[in-house]
C-alpha cells in the first residue's frame, strides 16, 4: 500500500483515483473548492460519475498542506495552467510526481514535466513522471478495457507507474521519450476542437479524417523544437489520444468546437461544458511555439483565431482549403 496525495477532483481525477484506491493504496485528494471536498467526503461520489461510490481509502479535503504531508507519491490532476501556481505553492518535494494533465505553458513553451522539473530546482528532475495517453474517465470508472502509456525521466519511476496504476482493465505500457508523451497529449485537444467545429458545421467524416491526418502532420513538424521522438507520435499518446479525442462525444474539447460551431461563444461554450477545456489553453502556448520556430501550424492557428479573434468557423474552413497544396511528407 502507498500513501498518495492526488491532487484535483475533477472527473479524471476521481476516475484515476478509483483505480490507485482499488489497488488497495490509501488516498488524500485534494480540491480547492472547501465546500465541494466536504460533499465528496460525505457521498464518496462525483455528481458528473454516477453510481459509483469509492471505498474508505480515499479521504477528499480542501487544505494541500493536508494533501501533501506525508504522500510517499503525488499524482496531479489539476489543470496545465493551474501546474506552475499549485506546485509553487507546495515548494520542494521529496517524493514522485505523477502528472496526468496535458498542456504546455504559455509563454514558456515548457512541457509540464519540464515545468515541475524547475520548480523542483532542476532539469529532468527523476522524481517526474507522467500517465497520458487515450482514455475517458467514464470508461475508467467503469472498467472498461483502456491502455495508456506512463514515462518519467527515470526507468525506475516507470516501474513505480505501472505498479501503482495497472489493473486487469487498465494497461499502462512504457515508454522513455517523456516530452513526446506529453508533447503528443498536449497538442491532440487543438486538434479536436477543429473537429468539433468541423462535425458542428455539417462537414462530414471525409473533413474530419483530413483534419486528424495533417494535424498529427502539424504535432510532428512543432515536436521537434522540444526535442521529442516524432515516432513517438505514432503510438497510444498520440495518435491513440488523438482519435478517441477527435471522435468521442465525450471529449470536451470535441463538444466545445462542435458547441462554437453550432452558435455558442467561446465562452459560453467553455460555461456550458463546466468542466477544463485545455485546448483553448493550450491552442495559445502552441501558436508561440509555432511564431517562436517559424514552423507553420494552420489548424492551431484557425483553432487559435475562431478562439481569441471571433473568425467565423466557415471562413476558417475556406481559409484552410485555400492554401497551396504540397507533396504529402510523413
Amino acid at each position: 500500500m502507498t500513501k498518495i496525495g492526488y491532487l484535483g477532483a475533477g472527473t479524471w481525477g476521481f476516475a484515476l483515483t478509483s483505480v490507485l484506491a482499488n489497488n488497495g493504496h490509501e488516498i488524500t485528494v485534494w480540491t480547492r473548492d472547501e465546500a465541494f471536498a466536504r460533499q465528496l467526503q460525505k457521498t464518496k461520489t462525483h455528481p458528473k460519475l454516477e453510481g459509483v461510490a469509492l471505498p474508505e481509502n480515499v479521504r477528499f479535503t480542501s487544505d494541500l498542506k493536508e494533501a501533501v504531508d506525508g504522500a510517499e507519491t503525488i499524482v496531479e490532476s489539476v489543470t496545465s495552467s493551474g501546474i506552475r501556481p499549485v506546485f509553487e505553492k507546495i515548494g520542494k518535494l521529496q517524493v514522485p510526481v505523477i502528472l496526468t494533465s496535458k498542456g504546455i505553458e504559455q509563454g514558456t513553451g515548457l512541457l509540464l514535466p519540464e515545468v515541475v522539473s524547475s520548480i523542483l530546482g532542476t532539469v529532468d528532475s527523476p522524481l517526474v513522471g507522467c500517465l497520458s495517453g487515450p482514455s475517458h474517465a467514464e470508461d475508467i470508472i467503469m472498467n472498461l478495457p483502456t491502455s495508456v502509456v506512463c514515462s518519467a525521466y527515470d526507468v525506475g519511476l516507470m516501474k513505480i507507474i505501472q505498479d501503482l496504476f495497472t489493473t486487469p482493465t487498465f494497461r499502462i505500457y512504457p515508454n522513455g521519450d517523456i516530452l513526446g508523451v506529453c508533447f503528443g497529449g498536449a497538442m491532440k485537444n487543438i486538434m479536436a476542437i477543429a473537429c468539433g467545429i468541423a462535425d458542428g458545421l455539417g462537414c462530414g467524416d471525409n473533413t474530419k479524417a483530413a483534419l486528424m491526418t495533417r494535424g498529427l502532420h502539424e504535432i510532428r513538424k512543432l515536436c521537434v523544437v522540444k526535442k521529442c521522438r516524432p515516432e513517438t507520435l505514432n503510438g497510444l499518446s498520440g495518435m491513440g489520444d488523438l482519435c478517441v479525442t477527435c471522435m468521442s462525444v465525450l471529449s470536451r474539447n470535441y463538444r466545445f468546437g462542435r458547441l462554437v460551431a453550432e452558435g455558442f461563444s467561446p465562452e459560453g461554450a467553455r460555461q456550458k461544458i463546466g468542466m477544463a477545456v485545455e485546448g483553448i489553453y493550450t491552442c495559445v502556448s502552441a501558436r508561440q511555439l509555432g511564431h517562436k520556430h517559424n514552423i507553420q501550424v494552420p489548424i492551431t492557428e484557425a483553432t487559435y483565431q475562431i478562439i481569441y479573434e471571433q473568425l467565423d468557423p466557415r471562413e476558417a474552413v475556406r481559409i484552410l482549403l485555400q492554401r497551396a497544396i504540397k507533396e504529402e511528407h510523413l
